[in-house]
């Protein structure tokens, strides 16, 4: 799609983008042109300037700045303040939990805080700021909820027109805010890799431009921000595990990415967390990966889980994912859908906290994690919950007290 004005590319902020790099080759692309995938159909990555930006401004800086992600604008690639499509993208707290393995400690950092619910926004506000600035009104993707979500908040308040494919197994609370925050949207009879089948086949008749996870180089840069936004809240520094769930991975990609810029501008030290790639027993293809020594996933059969937004069959960036998993002595693990609904249920009960199927699968995966001697009770984790699980479906309950007859008050504690 050609870029329609390119009159708004002059910079009216820090901004410290250099160029953009297929991951695959490390073949250089112009910044400042609207790209998708690298030539060699892999995604690109935004880099930057480290030096320049390092000299120009301090942690210190930053922590004077309003508590939203936008407080990292030098590491973000957004050149003009006007094209920044917002929806208020609040820092999401870290919330302790009682640790499985009675040690060390654990915390949540719960992203269904943030606009539509869900950490997509972090990724779509990014990618939809993006697009306008290079003069593109018109974006489709596939999803499994969330990402359609915020693609239609963002892209309402842009004024762009979105389309939007999902599984029809989807939550039809997902379906249903989809359409009303603006999109077109449909259900398509297979999985999310089906969906995006059609965005692909679509795109020269629609006339769109498909911001499917990794076929856009800027939903990372947004994704990115849970891992500038963890450095900072832990003081500058990084917990010893991260516990992600990783269906499409940008947020891990992101993180680690973030961790090594940090590193780069002297803000963090030699220290990297453990990556932990978490998935369902239904659909882990990257665990299998992983296991196998891989560097590729193969595209996994049958997927299914509770968890939809990590039902994922082929990954795009899957060497990524594996990259950062490996290179930082990680690991990816896959818990069962009963392990899922266990965990939501225990930390729901006993802490409060209603976690995302996806959330719960990380608690599931560091209780096991814990019990099989791959991580320390004593290690400081971070449990990524990735949506607000009040868009969820809920288990029922049903009891009743009819006001016309006596109560049985001892009967209320069984």
């Amino acid at each position: 799609m050609a870029i329609t004005d390119r009159s708004n590319l002059s910079a009216d902020r820090p901004t410290f983008v250099d160029y953009l790099e297929c991951s695959a080759t490390g073949e250089r692309y112009e910044a400042d042109v609207l790209h998708g995938l690298s030539d060699v159909g892999k995604p690109l990555l935004v880099r930057y300037d480290l030096d320049a930006l390092s000299a120009a401004v301090t942690k210190d800086e930053v922590g004077h700045r309003p508590s939203d992600m936008w407080r990292f604008r030098e590491f973000l690639p957004v050149r003009r303040t006007e094209n920044i499509v917002s929806l208020g993208e609040t820092t999401t707290p870290l919330i302790p939990i009682t640790s499985p393995g009675g040690g060390g400690e654990v915390l949540v950092k719960d992203e269904g805080r943030l606009p539509t619910g869900s950490f997509k926004a972090r990724g779509l506000t990014m990618a939809v700021s993006m697009a306008k600035e290079l003069g593109v009104s018109r974006l489709a993707m596939p999803t499994n909820g969330n990402a359609g979500a915020a693609l239609a908040a963002y892209g309402s308040r842009a004024g762009m027109e979105t389309f939007v494919f999902c599984p029809e197994d989807t939550p039809e609370v997902n379906v249903r805010e989809i359409a009303l925050q603006g999109a077109r949207v449909w259900r398509v009879n297979g999985l999310i890799n089906h969906c995006g089948q059609i965005v692909k086949q679509g795109t020269e008749t629609m006339g769109w431009f498909d911001v499917s996870t990794l076929k856009e180089p800027y939903r990372i840069e947004g994704k990115k921000t849970m891992g500038l936004e963890l450095a900072e809240q832990l003081g500058w520094e990084v917990p010893d595990v991260i516990f992600y769930p990783t269906g499409g991975g940008t947020g891990l990609i992101g993180m680690w990415k973030a961790f090594a810029e940090l590193a780069a501008v002297g803000w963090l030290g030699a220290d990297r967390p453990r990556m932990v790639a978490v998935q369902a027993s239904g659909c882990a293809p990257i665990v299998k990966a992983f296991e196998d020594g891989a560097d590729h996933a193969e595209e996994w059969q049958d997927a299914h889980t509770v968890a939809s937004g990590i039902r994922v069959p082929a990954a795009i960036g899957d060497f990524l994912i594996l990259d950062a998993v490996r290179e930082s002595d990680g690991f990816a693990i896959a818990v069962t859908d009963d392990e899922i609904n266990t965990a939501q249920n225990e930390i729901a009960g006993r802490d409060g906290l209603l976690l995302s199927p996806e959330g719960a699968a990380t608690a599931a995966a560091y209780k096991n994690a814990v019990a099989s001697g791959q991580v320390s009770p004593d290690d400081r984790v971070v449990l990524f919950n990735c949506g607000n699980g009040l868009k969820y479906p809920m288990p029922p309950s049903d009891a009743a007290i009819d006001r016309h007859e006596p109560v049985d008050f001892q009967a209320l504690t069984v």
